[in-house]
Protein backbone atom coordinates (compact mmCIF):
# COMPACT_ATOMS: atom_id res chain seq x y z
CA UNK A 1 0.00 0.00 0.00
CA UNK A 2 1.10 3.68 -0.96
CA UNK A 3 0.19 6.25 0.92
CA UNK A 4 1.24 10.24 0.50
CA UNK A 5 2.86 11.73 3.08
CA UNK A 6 0.51 15.14 3.17
CA UNK A 7 -2.55 12.47 4.23
CA UNK A 8 -0.43 10.66 7.04
CA UNK A 9 -1.84 11.39 10.75
CA UNK A 10 0.32 10.96 14.08
CA UNK A 11 -2.28 8.20 14.46
CA UNK A 12 -0.83 6.46 11.67
CA UNK A 13 3.15 7.10 12.30
CA UNK A 14 2.16 5.80 16.11
CA UNK A 15 0.51 2.66 14.31
CA UNK A 16 3.38 2.05 11.23
CA UNK A 17 6.50 3.07 12.59
CA UNK A 18 6.35 2.89 16.43
CA UNK A 19 6.71 6.71 16.73
CA UNK A 20 6.37 8.01 19.93
CA UNK A 21 6.40 11.37 21.70
CA UNK A 22 9.13 11.96 24.19
CA UNK A 23 7.72 14.07 27.00
CA UNK A 24 10.43 13.62 29.02
CA UNK A 25 13.28 15.27 26.57
CA UNK A 26 13.77 18.90 27.66
CA UNK A 27 15.80 20.10 24.91
CA UNK A 28 13.23 22.39 23.27
CA UNK A 29 12.73 23.57 27.54
CA UNK A 30 16.67 24.31 27.46
CA UNK A 31 18.31 24.94 24.32
CA UNK A 32 17.93 29.11 24.26
CA UNK A 33 19.53 29.35 27.77
CA UNK A 34 22.72 29.74 26.17
CA UNK A 35 21.26 31.10 22.62
CA UNK A 36 23.74 34.49 21.55
CA UNK A 37 22.18 38.13 21.63
CA UNK A 38 21.13 39.09 18.57
CA UNK A 39 22.87 42.26 16.66
CA UNK A 40 20.89 45.20 15.52
CA UNK A 41 21.13 43.63 12.09
CA UNK A 42 19.72 40.71 12.58
CA UNK A 43 16.85 42.40 14.68
CA UNK A 44 16.05 44.97 12.01
CA UNK A 45 15.98 41.98 9.20
CA UNK A 46 13.29 40.25 11.40
CA UNK A 47 11.45 43.54 11.59
CA UNK A 48 11.35 43.56 8.09
CA UNK A 49 10.18 40.48 7.50
CA UNK A 50 7.50 41.34 9.86
CA UNK A 51 6.61 44.56 7.96
CA UNK A 52 6.32 42.80 4.28
CA UNK A 53 4.28 39.61 5.69
CA UNK A 54 2.18 41.88 6.97
CA UNK A 55 1.39 43.65 3.96
CA UNK A 56 1.30 40.98 1.62
CA UNK A 57 -1.08 39.49 3.74
CA UNK A 58 -3.58 42.29 4.02
CA UNK A 59 -6.00 41.05 1.79
CA UNK A 60 -5.73 37.32 2.09
CA UNK A 61 -3.72 34.73 3.40
CA UNK A 62 -0.46 33.89 1.46
CA UNK A 63 -0.13 31.24 -0.35
CA UNK A 64 2.85 28.72 0.18
CA UNK A 65 5.33 30.00 -2.31
CA UNK A 66 4.91 33.32 -1.08
CA UNK A 67 5.78 32.33 2.90
CA UNK A 68 8.52 30.49 1.49
CA UNK A 69 9.77 34.16 -0.09
CA UNK A 70 8.86 36.42 2.15
CA UNK A 71 9.39 34.32 5.95
CA UNK A 72 11.51 31.13 5.39
CA UNK A 73 14.33 32.35 2.85
CA UNK A 74 14.98 35.75 5.23
CA UNK A 75 15.06 33.87 8.32
CA UNK A 76 17.67 31.10 6.59
CA UNK A 77 19.45 34.05 5.67
CA UNK A 78 19.61 35.67 9.10
CA UNK A 79 20.67 32.33 10.43
CA UNK A 80 23.05 31.97 7.87
CA UNK A 81 22.25 28.43 6.52
CA UNK A 82 22.85 29.87 3.19
CA UNK A 83 26.92 30.14 3.51
CA UNK A 84 29.33 27.61 4.79
CA UNK A 85 29.26 24.98 5.85
CA UNK A 86 25.92 23.89 4.98
CA UNK A 87 24.50 22.32 1.83
CA UNK A 88 20.83 23.50 0.85
CA UNK A 89 19.02 21.04 -1.45
CA UNK A 90 15.23 21.74 -2.60
CA UNK A 91 12.41 19.39 -4.14
CA UNK A 92 13.25 16.29 -2.60
CA UNK A 93 11.39 13.38 -2.12
CA UNK A 94 11.32 11.32 0.17
CA UNK A 95 10.00 7.41 0.41
CA UNK A 96 9.43 5.20 3.60
CA UNK A 97 8.85 1.49 3.57
CA UNK A 98 8.10 -0.58 6.31
CA UNK A 99 6.78 -3.75 6.30
CA UNK A 100 6.02 -6.67 8.95
CA UNK A 101 3.89 -10.12 8.76
CA UNK A 102 0.40 -7.94 9.47
CA UNK A 103 0.89 -5.46 6.58
CA UNK A 104 3.32 -3.72 4.26
CA UNK A 105 2.94 -0.07 3.70
CA UNK A 106 5.42 2.34 1.72
CA UNK A 107 5.00 6.26 2.14
CA UNK A 108 6.05 8.62 -0.43
CA UNK A 109 6.56 12.41 -0.36
CA UNK A 110 7.82 15.35 -1.84
CA UNK A 111 9.44 18.39 0.23
CA UNK A 112 9.44 21.47 -2.16
CA UNK A 113 11.11 23.43 0.29
CA UNK A 114 14.87 23.40 1.91
CA UNK A 115 17.03 20.19 3.40
CA UNK A 116 20.36 21.34 4.89
CA UNK A 117 22.95 18.67 4.85
CA UNK A 118 19.93 16.10 5.13
CA UNK A 119 19.94 16.87 9.10
CA UNK A 120 17.42 20.07 8.98
CA UNK A 121 13.74 19.88 7.28
CA UNK A 122 11.64 22.33 6.64
CA UNK A 123 8.34 22.10 5.84
CA UNK A 124 5.75 25.49 4.96
CA UNK A 125 2.17 24.63 5.10
CA UNK A 126 -0.36 26.65 3.29
CA UNK A 127 -1.87 29.61 5.08
CA UNK A 128 -5.51 28.89 4.36
CA UNK A 129 -8.24 29.47 6.43
CA UNK A 130 -8.54 26.00 7.19
CA UNK A 131 -5.25 25.30 7.88
CA UNK A 132 -4.20 28.29 10.02
CA UNK A 133 -2.85 26.14 12.91
CA UNK A 134 0.85 25.47 12.52
CA UNK A 135 0.19 22.08 14.11
CA UNK A 136 -1.63 20.34 11.21
CA UNK A 137 1.67 20.35 9.31
CA UNK A 138 3.88 18.19 12.63
CA UNK A 139 2.53 14.66 11.06
CA UNK A 140 4.08 15.31 7.57
CA UNK A 141 7.58 17.05 8.67
CA UNK A 142 7.70 13.78 10.76
CA UNK A 143 7.45 11.77 8.00
CA UNK A 144 10.24 13.71 6.49
CA UNK A 145 12.17 13.28 9.53
CA UNK A 146 11.75 9.73 9.88
CA UNK A 147 13.32 9.08 6.23
CA UNK A 148 16.05 11.37 6.60
CA UNK A 149 19.49 9.87 4.76
CA UNK A 150 21.65 11.33 7.25
CA UNK A 151 23.15 8.17 9.63
CA UNK A 152 22.64 11.20 12.34
CA UNK A 153 20.68 9.74 15.34
CA UNK A 154 19.03 12.91 15.66
CA UNK A 155 17.57 15.41 13.17
CA UNK A 156 15.54 18.80 13.05
CA UNK A 157 12.64 19.80 11.43
CA UNK A 158 10.95 22.86 11.58
CA UNK A 159 6.99 23.88 10.54
CA UNK A 160 5.48 27.14 9.63
CA UNK A 161 2.33 28.52 8.07
CA UNK A 162 4.07 32.24 7.97
CA UNK A 163 2.55 33.37 10.85
CA UNK A 164 3.58 30.78 13.30
CA UNK A 165 6.79 28.64 13.76
CA UNK A 166 7.58 25.26 15.86
CA UNK A 167 10.58 23.04 15.92
CA UNK A 168 10.78 18.96 16.09
CA UNK A 169 13.60 16.96 16.78
CA UNK A 170 12.97 13.53 15.61
CA UNK A 171 15.30 10.64 17.29
CA UNK A 172 15.46 7.29 15.17
CA UNK A 173 17.98 5.33 16.85
CA UNK A 174 15.81 4.37 19.99
CA UNK A 175 14.60 1.00 20.63
CA UNK A 176 11.34 3.06 18.91
CA UNK A 177 11.50 5.94 17.19
CA UNK A 178 11.21 8.93 19.22
CA UNK A 179 10.00 12.95 18.74
CA UNK A 180 9.89 16.32 20.87
CA UNK A 181 8.62 19.22 19.81
CA UNK A 182 8.92 22.99 20.78
CA UNK A 183 5.86 25.27 21.90
CA UNK A 184 4.03 27.40 19.03
CA UNK A 185 6.31 30.74 18.05
CA UNK A 186 4.05 33.96 17.30
CA UNK A 187 6.80 35.01 14.88
CA UNK A 188 4.92 38.05 13.87
CA UNK A 189 2.73 39.03 17.22
CA UNK A 190 4.95 38.70 19.44
CA UNK A 191 8.60 40.44 19.51
CA UNK A 192 10.01 37.85 21.76
CA UNK A 193 8.84 34.92 20.29
CA UNK A 194 10.28 36.41 16.68
CA UNK A 195 13.65 36.70 18.47
CA UNK A 196 13.20 33.22 20.13
CA UNK A 197 12.69 31.89 16.42
CA UNK A 198 15.87 33.07 14.83
CA UNK A 199 17.79 32.14 18.35
CA UNK A 200 16.45 28.39 17.71
CA UNK A 201 17.39 28.83 14.28
CA UNK A 202 20.97 29.58 14.71
CA UNK A 203 20.91 27.08 17.86
CA UNK A 204 20.42 24.45 15.25
CA UNK A 205 22.99 25.88 12.68
CA UNK A 206 25.54 25.41 15.31
CA UNK A 207 24.22 21.46 16.16
CA UNK A 208 24.35 20.52 12.55
CA UNK A 209 28.19 22.38 12.28
CA UNK A 210 28.97 20.47 14.98
CA UNK A 211 27.89 16.77 13.10
CA UNK A 212 29.71 17.99 10.11
CA UNK A 213 33.49 18.29 11.97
Amino acid sequence: MITNASSITLGNLRQTFGLRLNSSDRFFDEWLNDAPTLTEAELQGLDRLTRNYTYLSQEEPPLEEIVKLVVVSPLLDLAGFYQFPFLVKAEVSTNIEVADEANAMTVQGRIDILVIQDSFWILVIESKPARLDVTAGIPQALTYLLSAPNLQSSCYGMVTNGREVLFLKCDRHQSVPQYTRSHTYRLLENTTERVQVLQGLKQIGAYISDLSV
